[in-house]
């Protein structure tokens, strides 16, 4: 298995970045795959996430209206567009993977993905 994130940069504070995650080979075609970001210092923390089939998405609260999630079937590409990005989102975002269909409840646990990318530095400055 093998997640690869691209699009990160340097942006300053209100600006928009797109993140994308390939997932080589279908692996989590039935499961779910979502974004995490961590910044010095901190946790690993759930940003969004989708089921793959259902497309049913779960945002952290203080991203929602801000973040997006996206996946595109045909392309085995998860997607996390980010509008209005403050200094405080600086971090490394991460993109991982469930094979098993998660609850909805669930979507939002580091303990649910058992794959991670490598992950993608954003940096925002003020």
């Amino acid at each position: 298995v093998q997640l690869v994130e691209s699009g990160g940069g340097v942006l300053q504070a209100g600006g928009s970045l797109s993140l994308t995650c390939v997932d080589s080979v279908r692996t989590f075609s039935s499961g779910a795959m979502g974004w995490f970001r961590q910044a010095p210092g901190r946790e690993r923390e759930f940003d969004a996430a989708i089921r793959w089939v259902e497309g049913n998405r779960a945002y952290e609260d203080s991203v929602k209206g801000r973040f997006i999630i996206s996946r595109d079937r045909a392309k085995n590409t998860l997607s996390l567009d980010l509008d209005s990005l403050n200094p405080e989102e600086t971090a490394v975002y991460y993109c991982s993977g469930s094979r098993r269909r998660p609850i909805l409840s669930s979507m939002s646990s580091r303990q649910t993905y058992e794959y991670w990318g490598q992950g993608t530095q954003v940096t925002v400055s003020s």
